[in-house]
């Protein structure tokens, strides 16, 4: 029992639900258009909120995010052209998610094109970085219910037959997890970062050696954050995203994609952690110990 136990049924949909509340949550200052756009976006992309979902209110929805309406109307017409939201008048009108359809693959292979090999593998290593703390935080604070998100994603992951949605459903497992660690925001960092890769995940995730393999780490990430054996599930967790990034900079080189481990030029951490080895068992260190796995 962790110490801050709950009852499994109260946490039977805390992940999913976690990374719902982390969409509505106030936005940045900043450029605060942009910021409603981005963040109702990407959890769109995501699948975090369903295609035909009505979204709250206008008042309600700029009061959770802490805009005014006046910016959030602005946003919900940017979304609206984005041809992610639909706003019906009348009654039983409001404002209404709409899935976006599959990217042509043409216009991805266009977009990796844009990132240099150094800019993905910058983004590759951010990225394993905030999966893998949300993993070994999820581990040290999670109730076994709140892991069944994450283990329904993962067999719709597994059972998922076009690119489109593999990589929709990749992406929520990553968010569900930084939920699980009770973290909003690893939960926001995770959610833009499918901005920047998500998509482009369409073009490895249809490799069925690849997805079969992406599943199976995925399970032993639940499986070692289950067993609370944090720094396995931190390992785990960032050995599936540098092997999907890994995959990508191959693809963005036009080499073919051959090894289902992180080549070792690519994963700096890679030696280290076969060195080492899996840990099992939550470690109870003080913070300046936390992370002297790495």
């Amino acid at each position: 029992m962790r110490p801050n136990g709950r009852p499994d049924d109260a946490g039977s949909a805390a992940g999913t639900g976690a990374a719902r509340r982390a969409v509505f949550t106030p936005v940045d200052t900043r450029a605060r258009v942009d910021t409603v756009v981005r963040r109702i976006g990407d959890a769109i992309e995501l699948g975090l909120l369903a295609d035909g979902e009505q979204l709250p209110g206008e008042t309600e929805l700029a009061g959770q995010l802490g805009v005014s309406t006046v910016t959030l109307r602005e946003a919900l017409m940017a979304l609206r052209q984005q041809g992610l939201v639909t706003t019906r008048r009348g009654r039983g009108g409001g404002s209404f998610v709409t899935l976006p359809d599959n990217p042509p693959e043409e216009r991805l292979r266009a977009r990796l094109a844009d990132w240099s090999t150094e800019e993905l593998r910058d983004l590759g290593d951010h990225w394993a970085a905030v999966s893998g703390a949300a993993a070994l935080l999820a581990a040290r604070r999670t109730q076994p219910g709140d892991l069944r998100p994450l283990t329904r994603t993962v067999e719709e992951l597994a059972a998922a037959t076009d690119p489109a949605t593999r990589s929709r459903l990749y992406g929520r497992f990553h968010v569900e997890l930084a939920a699980a660690a009770q973290s909003a925001r690893l939960t926001r960092e995770e959610i833009a970062l499918q901005t920047d890769l998500g998509a482009l995940l369409c073009l490895v995730l249809d490799d069925p050696v690849h997805l079969a393999d992406v599943s199976d780490r995925h399970r032993a990430v639940i499986s070692a954050v289950q067993d609370e054996a944090d720094e396995r599930a931190r390992t785990l967790a960032e050995t599936c995203v540098r092997e999907s990034v890994g995959r990508l900079i191959a693809l963005r080189l036009g080499n073919p994609v051959r090894a289902t481990e992180p080549r070792p030029e690519e994963d700096t951490h890679g030696q280290e952690h076969r060195a080492r080895g899996p840990r099992g068992g939550r470690h109870r260190h003080g913070p300046d110990d936390r992370g002297s796995g790495r």
